[in-house]
């Protein structure tokens, strides 16, 4: 969303207070107890599926959580797709085996680099999920430490906890019958990271985000790549109350998010405030099939025709508020749809948009009578089957009542364009419970070296190995940091190292090359080609792309399916002498300066076989034979 379109408030006087979650996988070998290896596969690579369905448990207290309830109203069937690494944890035959000491180690560098006070004894928690993401129908989770801090631009934000986490299983698709996931992802271990209420702005979120990501980055154990670090952010202004907008995944994305949120409960408390003074209130859920017994809109006809019917439910004194924009293209009557359709509605309709969509402007007026609705009321109307039907209306009906109140507490999804939807009530203390199948963890911060901070390495970098500002910064904050000091370690020119791993491979990746395909291996086997003089640094890229596209082959291997073995001395003086030849005229009349333009030409004819300081010193001692 362009914050263009975001009104600028006065978040001070708003009373505006945010806080972070920060969800990053960790890049362990292994999963958080089993086993299986922590990569990613193709769906279609699945040997096998799994089915369940889930319901919520009760908590130690007897207590059952209101977010477990609502998704269980829901009925759904889940499918797991199983691979050949899939363990018997993953696909919940097997109790956990104890906590990977991997994972564990990294979690403890990140808590460090927090400045967490590590916590004695870890114990290991369920935490209650039945949204389909894991087949036990519960996360486990590690508080591992509390206490930190994190200083940013706009000033200190604490953070409360660290916990070390399984993650959930992958979203594939949704079928008629409920949701299928992938369980390849089950299990990598995963920490979240939850910030103090402490951020006033939305650029103050944003900033508190990147030092987080820069931390977590730091200690090269982090998967990188879409979906492997999610953001929430906790939003409240005063009067307001605490939302958690899930899943967005970008730092720009955060910046928008807390603007538009900050928008959202202003408006509702504005809505809220009207509709006090009107005396507002939700009256009795009604079933007006009857009226629209010869209607043609498409909508309702369809559900009529299959054995379906029409509820309504008059809003009193919200005529014109149902339909009042919170957020660009989102109105309060796009929350109370978002409910409906939790129970399986397409949506609703109501009376601040009608008529439209095929329902008449008599009809409106039959559906007024017919709910009691006078002239500053609304009425929200849903068709679909008897059941559907009567919980969706229900639902819109609960959040109209919460509309009069002010603004709910709620957990929200992050849309691609900046706005947000309704996903489930706020999660409580009623989905934890002991998990008694894994012993506690006696964490030890002393086993653990504190990593450099990126931006420390990349002003190292530029001082130890003489690379420019720019270039040290991306690779230091790049994906082969580790790589490029391995190579630079076994004497490879630190610059060509560095501009090899990120320009070479940005520019064949823009090229349609698949890099992500390439090895450490890959990389350190071309390098050692290089140095011993098999292959030209210009031949570099063609190489790269070589290997990219077929990863198997070695180095040796690519680079003759490249065409680019190394060629002799008198082979590139023999093609410089060609170029020469061909250019004796603008030779004699510029003499050296005709160096330039007959240098691309003599690399051009020798394809990057030969070194460019080779074919340098070789065109110079030929142009001074004839100059």
């Amino acid at each position: 969303m362009s914050t263009d379109a975001t009104p600028e408030y006065d978040y001070e006087e708003l009373g505006l207070v945010a806080g972070l979650e920060i969800h990053q996988q960790l890049d362990t070998e292994t999963k958080l107890f089993c086993d299986s290896p922590t990569v990613e596969r193709d769906p279609d690579e699945s040997d096998r599926s799994i089915t369940r369905q889930l319901h919520p448990t009760k908590s130690e207290l007897g207590e059952l959580d209101d977010a477990a309830m609502e998704e269980s109203r829901v009925d759904r069937e889940f499918t797991y797709l199983a691979y050949d690494t899939t363990c018997l944890v993953e696909e919940d035959d097997e109790p956990p085996r104890r906590v990977d000491d991997e994972a564990l180690a990294v979690a403890l560098q990140i808590a460090d680099l927090l400045d967490l006070s590590v916590v004695d004894q870890a114990h290991v928690m369920r935490k209650l999920v039945i949204d389909g993401s894991n087949t036990s129908g519960f996360q486990r989770s590690i508080l591992l430490g509390q206490d930190g801090e994190i200083e940013t631009e706009s000033g200190s934000v604490s953070v409360v906890d660290l916990m070390l986490e399984e993650e959930s299983a992958k979203r594939v698709e949704e079928t008629e019958d409920g949701v299928v996931y992938s369980l390849d992802r089950l299990g990598v271990p995963l920490v979240e990271i939850g910030t103090g209420p402490d951020i006033r702005s939305p650029e103050g979120a944003r900033r508190a985000a990147e030092r987080i990501g820069m931390l977590l980055r730091s200690t090269g154990a982090v998967k990188r790549g879409l979906g492997t670090i999610r953001q929430d952010v906790n939003v409240s202004i005063a009067d307001g109350a605490r939302v958690e907008v899930k899943g967005v995944q970008d730092l720009q994305g955060i910046e928008d998010i807390v603007r538009g949120e900050v928008g959202r409960q202003a408006e509702l408390l504005d809505i809220r405030d009207e509709l006090r003074e009107r005396d507002a209130s939700v009256g009795d859920v009604a079933d007006v099939t009857d009226t629209f017994a010869d209607t043609e809109s498409g909508v309702i006809r369809g559900a009529l025709d299959s054995g379906g019917k029409v509820t309504a439910v008059p809003l009193f004194g919200f005529d014109g508020l149902v339909g009042r924009e919170l957020q660009p293209d989102r109105r309060l009557g796009t929350e109370l749809s978002d409910h409906a359709k939790r129970h399986g509605a397409g949506g609703i309709f109501h009376t601040d948009e009608l008529p439209a969509y095929g329902v008449t402007e008599t009809e409106v007026a039959a559906l007024r009578d017919a709910v009691g609705a006078g002239e500053g009321d609304a009425v929200a109307i849903v068709a679909a089957d008897p059941e559907t039907a009567d919980l969706a209306i229900e639902a819109a009906a609960e959040r109209a009542e919460t509309a009069i109140e002010g603004v709910p507490e709620e957990t929200r999804g992050a849309n691609d364009d900046g706005t947000t939807r309704y996903l489930r009530p706020l999660p409580g203390a009623a989905r934890m419970y002991p998990e008694t199948d894994v012993p506690p963890v006696e964490p030890d911060p002393s086993d653990v070296d504190t990593p450099e901070l990126l931006d420390e390495k990349a002003a190292r970098y530029a001082d130890e190995f003489g690379l420019d500002a720019g270039l040290a910064e991306q690779v230091a904050f790049g994906q082969r940091f580790p790589l490029f000091e391995a190579a630079v370690e076994r004497g490879v020119d630190p610059t060509f190292a560095a501009t090899t791993l990120e320009s070479t491979t940005t520019e064949i990746r823009r090229g349609g090359a698949p890099v992500e395909t390439l090895t450490d291996d890959h990389f350190l086997a071309l390098f050692d080609l290089v140095e011993a003089g098999d292959l030209a640094k210009e031949g570099v890229p063609e190489v790269l792309t070589t290997l990219a596209e077929d990863p198997d082959l070695s180095a040796s291997e690519a680079v003759e399916a490249a065409g680019l073995s190394g060629v002799s001395e008198a082979e590139v003086r023999e093609a410089v002498v060609e170029v020469v030849e061909r250019n004796a005229d603008q030779i004699e009349a510029e003499g050296m300066g005709a160096f330039s333009g007959l240098m691309g030409e003599a690399m051009g004819a020798l394809r990057g076989k030969a070194d460019g300081e080779v074919v340098s010193d070789v065109l110079r001692e030929e142009i001074g034979k004839r100059s």
